[in-house]
Protein backbone atom coordinates (compact mmCIF):
# COMPACT_ATOMS: atom_id res chain seq x y z
CA UNK A 1 0.00 0.00 0.00
CA UNK A 2 2.76 2.45 0.85
CA UNK A 3 4.74 1.54 -2.22
CA UNK A 4 1.57 2.38 -4.50
CA UNK A 5 1.26 5.83 -2.34
CA UNK A 6 4.68 6.77 -3.24
CA UNK A 7 4.35 5.63 -6.53
CA UNK A 8 0.93 7.59 -7.75
CA UNK A 9 2.84 10.24 -5.23
CA UNK A 10 6.03 10.68 -7.98
CA UNK A 11 3.48 10.42 -11.31
CA UNK A 12 1.70 13.17 -10.21
CA UNK A 13 5.08 15.38 -9.28
CA UNK A 14 6.22 14.03 -12.97
CA UNK A 15 3.15 15.17 -14.63
CA UNK A 16 2.44 18.54 -13.49
CA UNK A 17 6.11 20.38 -14.90
CA UNK A 18 4.55 18.16 -18.12
CA UNK A 19 1.28 19.96 -18.05
CA UNK A 20 2.90 23.71 -17.64
CA UNK A 21 5.22 23.12 -20.08
CA UNK A 22 2.43 22.26 -23.25
CA UNK A 23 0.00 25.12 -22.14
CA UNK A 24 3.21 27.51 -22.59
CA UNK A 25 4.63 25.48 -25.88
CA UNK A 26 1.04 26.15 -27.16
CA UNK A 27 1.59 29.47 -26.77
CA UNK A 28 2.99 32.20 -29.60
CA UNK A 29 3.16 36.33 -29.81
CA UNK A 30 0.11 36.62 -32.01
CA UNK A 31 2.66 38.62 -34.54
CA UNK A 32 -0.12 38.92 -36.90
CA UNK A 33 -1.85 41.70 -34.75
CA UNK A 34 1.01 43.98 -34.46
CA UNK A 35 -0.02 46.12 -36.86
CA UNK A 36 -3.20 47.10 -35.22
CA UNK A 37 -0.91 48.36 -31.96
CA UNK A 38 0.57 50.99 -33.28
CA UNK A 39 -2.98 53.04 -33.25
CA UNK A 40 -4.61 51.71 -30.27
CA UNK A 41 -5.42 54.83 -27.70
CA UNK A 42 -4.54 55.06 -24.41
CA UNK A 43 -8.68 55.95 -24.16
CA UNK A 44 -11.75 54.53 -22.43
CA UNK A 45 -13.97 52.54 -24.82
CA UNK A 46 -14.47 49.15 -26.06
CA UNK A 47 -12.45 46.71 -28.24
CA UNK A 48 -13.04 43.79 -30.13
CA UNK A 49 -11.23 41.09 -31.79
CA UNK A 50 -12.58 40.03 -34.57
CA UNK A 51 -11.93 36.54 -36.35
CA UNK A 52 -12.37 36.23 -40.56
CA UNK A 53 -16.47 36.00 -39.84
CA UNK A 54 -17.24 40.12 -40.07
CA UNK A 55 -20.47 39.01 -38.21
CA UNK A 56 -19.58 36.89 -35.43
CA UNK A 57 -16.69 38.71 -32.96
CA UNK A 58 -14.05 36.75 -30.88
CA UNK A 59 -13.94 38.63 -27.97
CA UNK A 60 -16.01 42.32 -26.74
CA UNK A 61 -13.96 44.10 -24.05
CA UNK A 62 -14.04 47.29 -22.34
CA UNK A 63 -11.30 49.14 -20.47
CA UNK A 64 -10.25 53.14 -19.00
CA UNK A 65 -7.48 52.64 -21.19
CA UNK A 66 -7.67 50.24 -24.38
CA UNK A 67 -4.10 50.35 -25.40
CA UNK A 68 -2.82 48.96 -22.17
CA UNK A 69 -6.11 46.39 -22.03
CA UNK A 70 -5.15 44.86 -25.55
CA UNK A 71 -1.72 44.29 -25.00
CA UNK A 72 -2.73 42.72 -21.65
CA UNK A 73 -4.38 40.20 -24.31
CA UNK A 74 -1.67 39.44 -26.25
CA UNK A 75 1.20 38.69 -23.51
CA UNK A 76 -1.61 35.94 -22.25
CA UNK A 77 -1.44 32.13 -22.43
CA UNK A 78 -4.49 31.10 -21.35
CA UNK A 79 -5.97 33.11 -23.89
CA UNK A 80 -3.98 31.78 -27.13
CA UNK A 81 -6.64 30.04 -28.87
CA UNK A 82 -8.64 33.40 -28.98
CA UNK A 83 -5.55 35.02 -30.34
CA UNK A 84 -4.76 32.38 -32.74
CA UNK A 85 -7.81 32.96 -34.48
CA UNK A 86 -8.30 36.70 -34.23
CA UNK A 87 -7.23 38.53 -37.46
CA UNK A 88 -8.15 42.27 -36.56
CA UNK A 89 -8.69 45.08 -33.55
CA UNK A 90 -11.57 47.32 -34.03
CA UNK A 91 -12.41 49.98 -31.26
CA UNK A 92 -14.92 52.00 -30.34
CA UNK A 93 -13.96 55.10 -27.37
CA UNK A 94 -15.90 56.75 -24.69
CA UNK A 95 -16.40 59.28 -22.66
CA UNK A 96 -15.43 57.38 -20.02
CA UNK A 97 -16.31 54.18 -17.81
CA UNK A 98 -19.68 54.34 -17.42
CA UNK A 99 -20.10 54.71 -21.45
CA UNK A 100 -17.45 51.85 -22.03
CA UNK A 101 -19.52 49.47 -19.51
CA UNK A 102 -22.88 50.28 -20.91
CA UNK A 103 -21.25 49.66 -24.90
CA UNK A 104 -19.71 46.55 -23.91
CA UNK A 105 -22.84 45.06 -22.50
CA UNK A 106 -25.02 46.35 -25.29
CA UNK A 107 -22.43 44.57 -28.41
CA UNK A 108 -22.06 41.25 -26.12
CA UNK A 109 -25.85 41.12 -26.26
CA UNK A 110 -26.05 41.90 -29.55
CA UNK A 111 -23.41 40.09 -31.09
CA UNK A 112 -22.74 36.86 -28.57
CA UNK A 113 -18.72 36.76 -29.40
CA UNK A 114 -17.73 33.27 -29.33
CA UNK A 115 -15.21 33.45 -26.15
CA UNK A 116 -17.43 35.95 -23.94
CA UNK A 117 -19.90 35.04 -21.15
CA UNK A 118 -23.29 35.02 -23.44
CA UNK A 119 -25.59 37.93 -22.08
CA UNK A 120 -29.34 37.75 -22.93
CA UNK A 121 -32.65 38.78 -21.86
CA UNK A 122 -33.94 36.75 -19.36
CA UNK A 123 -37.21 36.33 -20.00
CA UNK A 124 -37.81 34.00 -16.72
CA UNK A 125 -36.53 36.41 -14.61
CA UNK A 126 -37.87 37.02 -10.98
CA UNK A 127 -37.39 38.50 -7.63
CA UNK A 128 -39.38 38.74 -4.04
CA UNK A 129 -42.01 40.98 -3.20
CA UNK A 130 -42.83 41.98 0.27
CA UNK A 131 -46.54 42.63 1.18
CA UNK A 132 -49.14 42.54 3.89
CA UNK A 133 -46.98 40.75 6.00
CA UNK A 134 -46.44 37.57 3.46
CA UNK A 135 -43.64 36.96 1.01
CA UNK A 136 -44.11 36.04 -2.67
CA UNK A 137 -42.32 35.06 -6.00
CA UNK A 138 -42.93 37.28 -8.64
CA UNK A 139 -42.31 37.92 -12.52
CA UNK A 140 -40.85 40.51 -14.30
CA UNK A 141 -43.65 39.40 -17.06
CA UNK A 142 -46.44 40.48 -15.07
CA UNK A 143 -45.19 43.21 -12.99
CA UNK A 144 -42.63 45.97 -13.96
CA UNK A 145 -40.06 45.82 -12.05
CA UNK A 146 -38.69 49.21 -12.57
CA UNK A 147 -41.84 51.00 -10.47
CA UNK A 148 -43.07 47.93 -8.28
CA UNK A 149 -41.70 48.91 -4.78
CA UNK A 150 -40.79 46.05 -1.87
CA UNK A 151 -39.26 43.60 -4.41
CA UNK A 152 -35.82 41.98 -3.04
CA UNK A 153 -33.35 40.36 -5.41
CA UNK A 154 -32.96 39.40 -8.72
CA UNK A 155 -33.27 35.56 -9.72
CA UNK A 156 -33.12 34.01 -13.22
CA UNK A 157 -35.72 31.81 -12.42
CA UNK A 158 -38.38 31.04 -9.78
CA UNK A 159 -36.64 28.15 -8.67
CA UNK A 160 -33.24 30.34 -7.87
CA UNK A 161 -35.94 32.86 -6.00
CA UNK A 162 -37.08 30.08 -3.90
CA UNK A 163 -33.30 28.94 -3.04
CA UNK A 164 -32.32 31.99 -1.98
CA UNK A 165 -35.50 32.44 0.26
CA UNK A 166 -34.43 29.46 1.62
CA UNK A 167 -30.82 30.10 2.47
CA UNK A 168 -32.10 33.65 3.99
CA UNK A 169 -34.61 31.41 6.42
CA UNK A 170 -31.54 28.99 7.59
CA UNK A 171 -29.40 32.20 8.16
CA UNK A 172 -31.92 33.80 9.86
CA UNK A 173 -33.83 30.77 12.32
CA UNK A 174 -37.04 31.93 10.29
CA UNK A 175 -39.66 29.91 9.92
CA UNK A 176 -40.22 27.99 6.68
CA UNK A 177 -44.38 27.71 7.19
CA UNK A 178 -44.54 31.33 7.72
CA UNK A 179 -42.47 32.10 4.67
CA UNK A 180 -44.40 29.60 2.39
CA UNK A 181 -41.53 27.19 2.03
CA UNK A 182 -43.40 24.28 3.56
CA UNK A 183 -46.83 23.20 4.84
CA UNK A 184 -47.58 23.64 8.53
CA UNK A 185 -50.02 23.28 11.26
CA UNK A 186 -51.58 26.38 12.67
CA UNK A 187 -50.35 26.53 16.20
CA UNK A 188 -47.90 23.69 16.01
CA UNK A 189 -43.85 23.55 16.00
CA UNK A 190 -42.59 23.20 12.92
CA UNK A 191 -40.03 20.25 12.42
CA UNK A 192 -36.86 23.01 11.89
CA UNK A 193 -37.99 24.09 15.38
CA UNK A 194 -37.23 20.97 17.27
CA UNK A 195 -33.99 21.03 15.33
CA UNK A 196 -33.57 25.02 16.67
CA UNK A 197 -33.48 26.01 13.33
CA UNK A 198 -36.39 28.10 13.27
CA UNK A 199 -37.06 30.87 16.32
CA UNK A 200 -40.52 29.47 17.12
CA UNK A 201 -42.90 31.95 14.95
CA UNK A 202 -44.83 28.82 13.97
CA UNK A 203 -45.72 27.68 17.67
CA UNK A 204 -45.92 30.71 19.50
CA UNK A 205 -42.29 31.40 21.09
CA UNK A 206 -41.57 34.49 18.51
CA UNK A 207 -44.57 36.99 17.47
CA UNK A 208 -45.88 37.21 13.10
CA UNK A 209 -44.64 40.28 13.73
CA UNK A 210 -41.21 39.83 15.43
CA UNK A 211 -41.01 37.69 12.50
CA UNK A 212 -41.86 39.50 9.81
CA UNK A 213 -39.88 42.55 10.84
CA UNK A 214 -36.68 40.04 10.87
CA UNK A 215 -37.44 39.11 7.71
CA UNK A 216 -38.04 42.84 6.33
CA UNK A 217 -34.27 43.71 7.81
CA UNK A 218 -32.43 40.58 6.73
CA UNK A 219 -33.98 40.98 2.55
CA UNK A 220 -33.01 45.03 2.49
CA UNK A 221 -29.49 44.69 1.32
CA UNK A 222 -31.41 42.88 -1.92
CA UNK A 223 -33.63 45.74 -2.52
CA UNK A 224 -34.16 46.45 -5.86
CA UNK A 225 -34.28 50.48 -6.52
CA UNK A 226 -37.72 51.66 -8.04
CA UNK A 227 -36.49 54.17 -10.83
CA UNK A 228 -36.78 57.31 -9.16
CA UNK A 229 -37.41 59.62 -12.23
CA UNK A 230 -40.44 60.92 -13.86
CA UNK A 231 -38.99 59.94 -17.17
CA UNK A 232 -35.69 59.69 -19.01
CA UNK A 233 -32.71 61.17 -17.87
CA UNK A 234 -29.33 62.34 -19.39
CA UNK A 235 -25.94 61.47 -17.58
CA UNK A 236 -23.46 63.47 -18.48
CA UNK A 237 -19.89 62.02 -19.33
CA UNK A 238 -16.77 63.94 -19.76
CA UNK A 239 -12.77 63.56 -20.57
CA UNK A 240 -10.63 66.15 -22.55
CA UNK A 241 -11.82 66.21 -25.95
CA UNK A 242 -14.70 64.47 -25.45
CA UNK A 243 -18.56 64.84 -23.92
CA UNK A 244 -21.17 62.01 -23.67
CA UNK A 245 -24.67 62.40 -22.58
CA UNK A 246 -25.75 58.88 -21.76
CA UNK A 247 -29.60 58.56 -22.18
CA UNK A 248 -31.81 55.98 -20.23
CA UNK A 249 -34.82 55.54 -19.18
CA UNK A 250 -36.52 52.91 -16.42
CA UNK A 251 -32.73 51.24 -15.80
CA UNK A 252 -32.53 50.85 -19.57
CA UNK A 253 -29.53 52.29 -21.46
CA UNK A 254 -30.81 54.44 -24.81
CA UNK A 255 -27.58 55.13 -26.38
CA UNK A 256 -25.47 57.78 -25.90
CA UNK A 257 -25.66 61.47 -27.67
CA UNK A 258 -22.75 64.58 -28.34
CA UNK A 259 -25.54 67.18 -26.71
CA UNK A 260 -28.55 67.24 -25.07
CA UNK A 261 -30.28 68.91 -28.74
CA UNK A 262 -30.04 64.98 -30.34
CA UNK A 263 -31.85 63.04 -27.11
CA UNK A 264 -35.10 63.42 -28.55
CA UNK A 265 -33.71 60.46 -31.37
CA UNK A 266 -32.98 58.16 -28.52
CA UNK A 267 -35.65 58.55 -26.00
CA UNK A 268 -38.72 55.60 -26.22
CA UNK A 269 -40.71 53.68 -23.74
CA UNK A 270 -38.72 50.44 -22.47
CA UNK A 271 -39.73 47.11 -23.51
CA UNK A 272 -38.99 45.72 -20.44
CA UNK A 273 -36.57 45.81 -17.44
CA UNK A 274 -33.02 45.62 -18.40
CA UNK A 275 -31.67 43.71 -15.41
CA UNK A 276 -28.12 44.00 -16.61
CA UNK A 277 -28.51 47.83 -17.26
CA UNK A 278 -29.81 47.83 -13.47
CA UNK A 279 -26.66 46.08 -12.31
CA UNK A 280 -24.14 48.73 -14.08
CA UNK A 281 -26.58 51.67 -13.57
CA UNK A 282 -28.10 51.87 -9.92
CA UNK A 283 -25.41 52.31 -7.57
CA UNK A 284 -23.47 55.26 -9.76
CA UNK A 285 -26.77 56.73 -10.03
CA UNK A 286 -27.62 56.73 -7.08
CA UNK A 287 -24.44 57.51 -5.51
CA UNK A 288 -24.57 61.62 -6.57
CA UNK A 289 -21.07 61.05 -8.26
CA UNK A 290 -22.22 61.91 -12.33
CA UNK A 291 -24.36 64.84 -13.14
CA UNK A 292 -27.79 64.15 -13.68
CA UNK A 293 -30.36 65.96 -16.10
CA UNK A 294 -33.83 64.83 -16.01
CA UNK A 295 -35.93 65.48 -19.75
CA UNK A 296 -39.17 66.06 -20.71
CA UNK A 297 -41.11 64.25 -22.74
CA UNK A 298 -39.97 66.57 -25.64
CA UNK A 299 -36.28 65.92 -23.96
CA UNK A 300 -35.66 68.99 -23.10
CA UNK A 301 -33.87 70.18 -19.53
CA UNK A 302 -36.25 70.14 -16.77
Amino acid sequence: MDNQLTENTVVRRQSAPRLEFEAAAIYEYPEHLRPFLSELPALPGVYVFHSESDTLPLYIGKSVNIRSRVLSHLRTPDEAAMLRQARRISWICTAGEMGALLLEARLIKEQQPLFNKRLRRNRQLCSLQLSEQKIEVVSARSVDFSHEPNLFGLFANRRAALQSLQNLADEQKLCYGLLGLEPVSRGRACFRFALKRCAGACCGQESPQAHFLRLQASLERLRVVCWPWKGAIALKESRPQMTQFHIINNWLWLGAVPSLDEAATLVRAPAGFDQDGYKILCKPLMSGQYEIIELNTDCRQS
